[in-house]
């Protein structure tokens, strides 16, 4: 069925941040990752290479019944109970095959497990023929391709695919491989607060493996072992999800142009590897992608320079999902939209995406783009070099020949067009590098306008913080004055009670005293009256006792 190899993958361990990271950076509208050098894309090639399934054949599609009751019943043996009647449990799934309750054994490794939980499996369903053992296998691949192909969240699993289960003779003629890809870019699409993606996560990491290595995420093992996935440890990293998809996006930003490996299969030994011989005719070109009611056009020649080809402007895709259905017999129709030459492509990628990416982007632009212009100098001094090479052979073969004169005029002719053209070629690539030290230099200078009104800042944030600092310093010995007015105020409160206090005694010896000048004086002139009367005056003395009180 075309399983085998796929079946035959170990390590499955998910890069979350990696994933995360590239999620961060697909575009949904033309199903492609955004990078500062322009789109990049999985490819039906890397698909093949990575995992080892099919993409030629029949289309994964079908007719999508209400409910799936009763095919459920018939062919997997199960029952379907409740209202969604076209899910079953997956643990449901699992008992049937008799691996439910498989649990590690002490000191038991993860190879020991999965070979002890095989031959297990193998002996239950030797024990079966006939109409129950290809219920088993169904059970068995309807399990594989929920689990790996066309993964979904949660225990329930869902039975769209299982009419393509009925013959099983026909399992291996459909392109499992092109629906994995059409089922994981459908869920690149979903929102990036969602950690993670929903379809087979181990070929986007091999895939920036091998197209992005400056990323440093995988570690090579097993040289020669196909699929190419098995040659791959996987990294996992123990500290916080977040700081390492922001490490990943800031290294991405800065990979330099020529450290993208466009064409990493160059030099694999196809022979070991029949299932890329058969997917070959459906590399390098546009085609649909179905996954049953999900349809997503796979836009090579959008990001075509992966094979050295020329990439294409971004422009509005229009579609026509049943006739591409309708054509599907036809090897897929390829994807129609507007193609121009590189130069164009960077500025409508730069136009469009430059919000989005890192301003590092225009210098990879100018990168690309000088880089274009050197490969179509080398394509056309090599063109030109060939046409010389075989109109001078023409005409050394035929020296008696009469036309020599014409022939050596062309080849005099071509010389030139190629020495004009080299000129002008030369003159382009010294505008691009004048061009690129300019635009790097002007970068160059923005950070420094940048640090400057940053180190300005600083210092008047130190200026203020020193005024504060004063003024808080001001503050307290406000404060500390208005504590010593207030107990100098209540200071004098106590001084001027005691001030009337003490005019008030004063006034009454004041009384006193002129009682007493009164009372001295009445005593004075009653002695002199009493002298000479010669009697004494008790009415004197009487006052005298009187006010001595």
């Amino acid at each position: 069925m075309g399983f085998g190899p796929f079946l035959r993958l170990e390590e499955l361990a998910p890069d979350v941040a990696l994933i995360q990271a590239l999620k961060e950076r697909w575009d949904p509208e033309c199903h492609a990752f955004l990078f500062p050098w322009g789109h990049m894309i999985p490819m039906l090639e890397d698909l093949v290479r990575i995992t080892g399934l099919r993409v030629d054949g029949q289309a994964v599609t079908g007719v999508t019944y209400t409910s799936y009751q009763e095919p459920v019943e018939r062919l997997l043996g199960l029952e379907v109970r409740g209202e969604r009647l076209s899910l079953v449990r997956q643990k449901a799934l699992q008992a049937s095959l008799g691996v439910a309750n498989a649990r590690h054994r002490t000191k038991e490794g993860k190879a020991e497990y999965m070979a002890r939980r095989t031959e297990e499996a193998r002996a239950a369903m030797a024990e079966e023929e006939g109409d129950a053992a290809d219920r088993d296998l169904r059970r068995f691949l309807t399990l594989v391709i929920r689990k790996r192909i066309l993964g979904t969240r949660g225990d329930l699993v869902g039975c769209r695919w299982l009419p393509l289960l009925e013959d099983l003779s026909s399992v291996g003629s459909y392109a499992w491989g092109a629906a994995l890809l059409a089922h994981l870019f459908d869920s690149l699409g979903t929102s990036s607060w969602e950690t993670g993606v929903v379809g087979f996560f181990p070929l986007l990491q091999v895939w920036a493996y091998y197209h992005l290595p400056s990323l440093g995420r995988g570690v090579a093992r097993r040289c020669s072992a196909v699929p190419l996935l098995q040659r791959w440890r996987f990294c996992r990293d123990e500290q916080s999800l977040w700081r390492h998809v922001t490490l990943i996006h800031d290294i991405m930003d800065t990979i330099p142009f020529g450290h993208v490996r466009w064409t990493p299969y160059v030099g694999e030994n196809d022979t070991a590897q029949p299932w890329v011989e058969r997917g070959r005719p459906y590399f390098g070109r546009d085609i649909w992608l179905h996954c049953f009611n999900t349809v997503i056009p796979l836009h090579h020649r959008l990001v075509a320079r992966t094979l050295g080809l020329h990439q294409a402007v971004v422009t509005d895709w229009t579609v026509r999902v049943q006739e591409q259905l309708d054509n599907w017999e036809q090897r897929g129709k390829e994807v129609v939209f507007e193609a121009t030459s590189d130069e164009d492509y960077f500025w409508a990628y730069a136009q469009r995406y430059g919000a989005q990416l890192d301003p590092e982007g225009w210098i990879c632009w100018l990168e690309g783009v000088l880089h274009s212009t050197i490969q179509q100098r080398h394509d056309l001094q090599r063109a030109e070099l060939d046409r010389a090479q075989q109109m001078v052979g023409g005409a050394s073969s035929s020296r008696e020949d009469p036309g020599r004169s014409v022939l050596e005029g062309q080849l005099a002719s071509a010389v030139a067009r190629s020495e004009d053209a080299l000129a002008q070629l030369q003159e382009r690539e010294q505008e691009l590098r004048t061009a690129l030290a300019r635009t790097t230099t002007l970068e160059a200078e923005m950070a420094k306008l940048h640090l400057r009104p940053e180190a300005a800042e600083v210092t008047r944030w130190r200026e203020a913080a020193e005024e504060a600092s004063q003024w808080r310093q001001e503050a307290e010995a406000a404060a500390r004055w208005q504590q010593e007015a207030a107990r100098l105020r209540t200071e004098a409160g106590d001084l001027r009670t005691h001030l009337g206090e003490e005019r008030h005694h004063c006034d009454m010896l004041q009384s006193e005293m002129k009682g007493l000048e009164r009372a001295v004086a009445l005593v004075g002139r009653s002695r002199s009256v009493a002298s000479r009367s010669g009697n004494p005056s008790g009415s004197a003395g009487h006052y005298l006792t009187g006010s001595s009180g």
